[in-house]
């Protein structure tokens, strides 16, 4: 293996480029012992060091502290004898003649006058008696009590007063660090143990930066735990990310010589876990000059920062030197380096290796080989991570979740997601761990491929593991379950997620809403809504839009306004989006006036209307027949230079087309290609239609074929038109020639053409090619509806044969289709003809 080696550059000054907190490194901090094994010449060191000396005993009563000798040095409990003393003691004598006794008392008892007391007689000791009982029970080795009491009395679990509750913590530490010197060292340093570590486990959540507090105050009293609690302290920070307050941490650790492999180790760990490697570096260095020997942990952690840095080259240069130094490395060392080479691609030089290690006989353990699989599934070489996978089963080791969500990912990226798909089953099979970016690749191809059914299968499954689907996905599944009007389904899904407590983000929540407003399902959209709000989930404009759009659809325009007033009341200011569609729900039912007052409104607050908005307006004219007013705001909006499109333009040329104006309608067509602007196939839709009703089918038909010319093939709607001209005219043989010019373009006739056909050939009695035309319209699958039914009824009528009209009114009843107010004064008005007396009688 060709590997150049390069040779770490000495640093001038120790630390001198390093500004943060390990100041203590350039400090005159003294030299750590030869003896590093040898703990408890660490702790003597530290009993040399001047201490405050714990305050003189109070006089105390005599008599009470002969008595309460007598019962706590018994080997059992005397609880008659308890209760009478305690009406004679205070907590604060109490706790005088403890201090002055506990050396000569039986732990247990001692443990369970303060049970009987404090439980059975209501008596509050100090804090300083439950710390001194638990160096009683320490000196005694109930190490399991001593610890659920100082639990107890951190979680305010037993009858004490503190000074201050809030920093309970500190006054604790203080108590017992007032017995530092009263004892011997070994029981001081046990105690400061438990203190650190109870802190450091039983309060890990909130505790860390108290364990951190009571260190530091201890050590502010040249007071420290052993220096095995100290690295234990340590690594706790380093495993959690406490990655400062560990740099904090080591800085006081260095500064009371409380140094060993395992500190250095530590510290050398977190500094390559937070990227600053230099410093890592720097610190294996003095730890050398200091005589600490580094261990295989300490050059695998070095060589680990290295690796992640990229700096392959000095992490080998780390290992010679391991192996100069007569240590060996081991299958963790190994492993650091093949993934470092892996992530760099180096895919030969990881292979050596692994060769290099199974020579020294070690053997590749799942790791290895996973690290492998994972480093050619990245970059999809999926045959090759099939290969190392085989090697793995031979050599007796079985894949693990690890494994397969690697291969997943590579089958992904190699784009063969049925073999993905086949992997993530067996793993449902075998109950393994699934990545949550394994079901992501898969529910996103089952999107993408509208397999809208197995995407929310692999949702469910994420959601069952406590697994957060990704929030596009959630959206993309959300929406296609709508479009494919498994309401139900969709908001289940959305429940669902919110009872695991991963709340659904605003862009989900509105594809539903949007979906079921889209459905008609405005109710329970507003539901939904209904929980947002009580969930405290964040809304938007945009959820507001929308349900305002589901109701203004409905025609529920009061509903709509009432959520425009909540909008407002949750801190959203209406947009123009939110005028539009409140104003065009206004135009819809014919409410002009109420709808002018909402565009004036709309100014008022300094919202812009925009090209939309006057469409809408100049629409609702139209239909309102003020086609002159819309014409007036059609030119207001030329003369503000706002961009036209053809939704304006349409408006107005199906307006006048409507009325018979044609030269208007073509006026504006011409304007609208002056413009730039080119005619829509809802333009030449509108001018087909209106030269027809003016009689002029000849120009219309013309006009049509010109469509072509232009690149806009004609579609059903111009065609319907047309045939619609011809019918008027009753130039039905006409009427079959666009039919066929329709079907040789592909263009399949729809409800209304065939509508329009029937009315026709009824009109002119020809009813047997009217009844063959919705025979016809009902063999194509094409439902026939109330206006289509009364066209033939109409002609059955006027041809004096209203029993066949009313056997066309038992088919529609029979299919469905209700039956109108046209279709009873047809028949009404069919009956009194006296062709159909006549017949009667």
């Amino acid at each position: 293996m060709n590997l150049r080696r390069l040779s770490i550059a000495k640093p001038n000054a120790l630390f001198s480029l390093v500004p943060r907190p390990l100041t203590c490194v350039t400090s005159s901090a003294p030299q750590y012992p030869q003896g590093l094994n040898q703990e408890s010449e660490s702790q003597s060191k530290h009993l040399k060091r001047p201490l405050r000396q714990p305050d003189q005993p109070k006089l105390i009563n005599q008599s009470l502290c002969t008595r309460v000798t007598s019962i706590l040095s018994e080997q059992s409990l005397d609880l008659s004898k308890c209760r009478d003393i305690l009406t004679h003691l205070s907590p604060q004598q109490f706790d005088d003649i403890f201090f002055a006794i506990w050396s000569s008392v039986n732990a247990k008892t001692v443990l369970n006058f303060f049970h009987f007391a404090s439980d059975s007689c209501g008596f509050r000791f100090t804090v300083r008696s439950y710390c001194l009982l638990i160096r009683v029970l320490l000196s005694s080795n109930f190490i399991g009590p001593a610890r659920l009491l100082l639990i107890r009395l951190i979680d305010c679990k037993v009858p004490v007063s503190f000074n201050f509750p809030e920093n309970r913590h500190l006054e604790i530490a203080t108590a017992l660090s007032d017995f530092y010197l009263a004892s011997e060292p070994s029981l001081s340093v046990r105690t400061l143990d438990l203190l650190i570590h109870v802190y450091c486990t039983q309060f890990k959540s909130a505790g860390l930066c108290v364990a951190i507090e009571v260190f530091q105050l201890l050590a502010s009293k040249a007071m420290f735990p052993s220096l095995k609690t100290c690295t234990f302290l340590l690594s706790t920070l380093v495993k959690v990310n406490e990655l400062q307050k560990s740099y904090e941490v080591f800085d006081i650790i260095y500064k009371g010589g409380l140094l060993d492999v395992y500190s250095f180790s530590t510290a050398i760990n977190a500094f390559c876990k937070g990227g600053r490697i230099k410093d890592a570096m720097l610190l294996f260095r003095r730890m050398e000059e200091m005589g600490v020997h580094p261990n295989v942990v300490t050059y695998n952690n070095i060589i680990n920062g290295l690796c992640k840095n990229g700096d392959l080259e000095k992490a080998f240069d780390f290992k010679e030197k391991m192996e100069k130094n007569s240590m060996d490395p081991s299958l963790t060392t190994y492993g650091i380096l093949i993934n470092g080479l892996m992530k760099l691609e180096k895919f030969d030089e990881a292979c050596c290796v692994v060769n290099e290690m199974m020579e020294r006989g070690l053997t590749p353990n799942e790791i290895v080989f996973n690290t492998l699989i994972n480093g050619y599934c990245k970059v999809g070489n999926i045959e090759s991570a099939l290969q190392v996978r085989d090697a793995m089963v031979s050599r007796g080791l079985n894949p693990n979740s690890v494994t397969f969500n690697s291969l997943i990912q590579g089958f992904c990226r190699a784009n063969q997601m049925e073999k993905a798909q086949q992997l993530l089953e067996e793993m449902l099979l075998r109950g393994l761990s699934i990545n949550p970016g394994a079901f992501n690749s898969i529910t996103h191809w089952h999107c993408k491929n509208s397999k809208i059914d197995s995407a929310l299968r692999f949702i469910k499954e994420m959601i069952l593991r406590n697994l957060r689907p990704n929030d596009k996905l959630l959206t993309t599944v959300v929406g296609g379950l709508c479009k494919e009007d498994k309401h139900s389904e969709a908001i289940g899904l959305w429940y669902r997620l919110l009872e695991k407590g991963f709340e659904p983000n605003t862009v989900t929540s509105n594809a539903l809403i949007h979906g079921l407003c889209e459905a008609g399902c405005t109710p329970e959209a507003v539901n939904l809504l209904k929980v947002m709000l009580d969930r405290g989930l964040q809304l938007d404009r945009i959820t507001y839009n929308t349900l305002i759009l589901g109701c203004c659809k409905q025609e529920k325009v009061e509903e709509g306004f009432k959520l425009r007033q909540e909008m407002v009341k949750q801190g959203i200011q209406p947009d123009i989006f939110t005028y539009n569609l409140l104003i065009h729900a206004l135009c819809n039912v014919g409410k002009m006036n109420e709808a002018i007052m909402l565009w004036n409104e709309c100014q008022r607050n300094r919202l812009i209307p925009n090209v939309y908005t006057y469409a809408i307006m100049i629409d609702g004219y139209c239909k309102a027949g003020k086609i002159g007013e819309g014409k007036n705001l059609f030119n207001e909006l030329v003369r503000q230079n706002v961009e036209l499109n053809s939704v304006v333009y349409n408006t107005l040329i199906k307006a006048y087309c409507k009325n018979g104006d044609m030269v208007e309608a073509f006026g504006l067509s011409d304007d609208m290609r002056s413009r730039g602007i080119l005619p829509t196939l809802a333009t030449y839709a509108s001018l087909i239609h209106g030269l027809c009703n003016v009689g002029r089918v000849e120009d219309a038909k013309n006009l049509l074929h010109g469509m072509r010319k232009v690149g806009l093939p004609p579609n059903v709607v111009c065609f319907t038109a047309l045939i619609g001209g011809y019918c008027k005219l009753g130039q039905m043989d006409k009427v079959m020639d666009v039919l066929e010019e329709m079907l040789e373009h592909n263009i399949i006739p729809n409800k209304i053409t065939y509508t329009v056909m029937i009315d026709g050939y009824s009109k002119f009695g020809n009813m047997e090619e009217a009844k063959r035309l919705l025979a016809e319209m009902v063999e194509k699958g094409i439902a026939p509806d109330t206006v289509t039914y009364n066209a033939l009824t109409s002609g059955f009528c006027k041809e004096g044969k209203v029993e066949k009209g009313f056997k066309i009114t038992d088919q529609m009843c029979q299919t469905g289709v209700d039956l109108d107010e046209i279709t009873y004064t047809t028949l009404i008005h069919g009956w009194r003809q006296p062709t159909t007396v006549s017949d009667q009688d």
